[in-house]
């Protein structure tokens, strides 16, 4: 089977839990025999580095770069006519000029899309390629802007971006049908789109991580707290924000041994430059499986968001006891206090917090609960052998409706 992916940034390396989840989907379908080749645009936010020969010869890599500069005069068109300018960013001339020219020449069975965004191209796939067009929906991602829109005060901003979720939302369900199928990460996401007019039965495929791939062994410090993620999205950004303003001071106060690590990518100079006792600001790892060993426990304090937290799957796949809000799990097959915590309040999450810190055992056993749950449900070589006979079945005939 040969397959274009395209995505809406460099899947490779992985930096975040997006690419994270597309660079599994391609050495997924590279393990199950089939030939992939990458098309990524390439962005300012996201450049493409320097990248192995291998890597490059076994996908067949090719990249465009598109400026998503917010332009306000064209963001402000955008708004007065109703139309989505989250997408529109993601039109450029080159893109398709580079896409259009790679359909003359091969022939794929599957074009599979890994961003809503990038939906645009369908007709122009369509008119170049006889292929399954398949959209990846990593998220439904109006709900993304209008959960940050709830957490915002009231003013100008909190109503431009409830303006943009709300022709973000329009978009997707104008646009869901133009896939000849919708591939979702979380059965949440999936129920969404079918009760909102999708005509074919989105499927379920979680992200997935190696299960062969052995947890580092490291000392783990007691007491320890970590955070981990790109801090250039802003439902980290709020997230964070929110635990330091509201969780972290009572914590520190009731527990004043905890620590509490700071990791990822474009970590801002405000917390780089934070001077606040018990919080160490790493910003960026060059090796996330070795700074997740040495740490007793995950926190994701997220309060916006859609999909599944892929940070969250690797934690679990480490071994490591998670406290997450409600959000921050949804999609992941838990069950509260076997294989995760979960904590909505300030107070909610010191409680957590504190039991493992003072039940080091229990949460032990929770992070090896999780491990379990990880190996089992989020397996990426069986989730690869379900996604390539999905799409063997899907070039053969035309799914029906559900």
């Amino acid at each position: 089977m040969k397959i274009l992916q395209l995505c809406s940034k460099p899947p490779y390396p992985s930096v975040d839990g997006g690419t994270m989840a597309m660079h599994s989907i391609t050495q997924g379908l590279l393990d199950q025999g089939c030939e992939v080749w990458v098309l990524s645009v390439e962005t300012d936010k996201h450049p493409v580095k320097e990248l192995p020969e291998d890597y490059k010869e076994r996908t067949h890599f090719q990249s465009v770069y598109i400026d998503l500069s917010v332009r306000p005069i064209n963001a402000g068109v955008a708004l007065l006519c109703g139309e989505s300018y989250n997408v529109q960013r993601f039109e450029s001339k080159a893109f398709a000029a580079k896409l259009a020219s790679l359909l003359k020449r091969e022939r794929f069975d599957v074009v599979h899309i890994e961003s809503l965004f990038l939906a645009p191209y369908v007709p122009l796939i369509r008119k170049h390629s006889n292929a399954k067009v398949v959209l990846r929906a990593h998220n439904v991602e109006h709900q993304i802007w209008n959960r940050q829109a709830r957490q915002m005060p009231l003013g100008m901003k909190r109503w431009y971006f409830k303006k943009l979720a709300l022709a973000l939302r329009m978009y997707e369900l104008e646009h869901i049908n133009d896939f000849d199928s919708v591939i979702c990460i979380t059965q949440a996401d999936a129920d969404y789109f079918k009760a909102n007019g999708c005509k074919r039965r989105p499927v379920v495929l979680p992200f997935g991580i190696a299960s062969n791939k052995q947890p580092t062994a490291a000392a783990v410090e007691p007491a320890s707290l970590y955070h981990l993620g790109s801090m250039d999205w802003l439902p980290n950004i709020e997230s964070l924000d929110w635990f330091l303003d509201k969780v972290w001071p009572l914590l520190h106060k009731e527990l004043p041994q905890v620590k509490l690590y700071l990791a990822g990518r474009k970590m801002p100079d405000l917390l780089l430059n934070l001077k606040e006792e018990g919080i160490i600001v790493v910003g960026e790892v060059e090796d996330a499986q070795s700074f997740i060993a040495t740490k007793q426990i995950n926190i994701v304090p997220l309060r916006s968001g859609s999909g599944i937290r892929v940070k969250i799957i690797e934690a679990m796949a480490a071994g490591k006891a998670v406290v997450s809000t409600t959000i921050g799990a949804q999609g992941i097959d838990f069950k509260e206090g076997t294989n995760i915590l979960i904590a909505d309040t300030p107070e909610a999450f010191v409680e957590k917090i504190r039991y493992c810190v003072e039940n080091p055992e229990a949460a032990q056993g929770i992070g090896h609960n999780a491990q379990a749950l990880a190996q089992d449900r989020y397996d990426s070589k069986k989730l690869a052998q379900k996604l390539v006979d999905y799409y063997n079945r899907l070039c053969e005939k035309d799914e029906t409706e559900a």
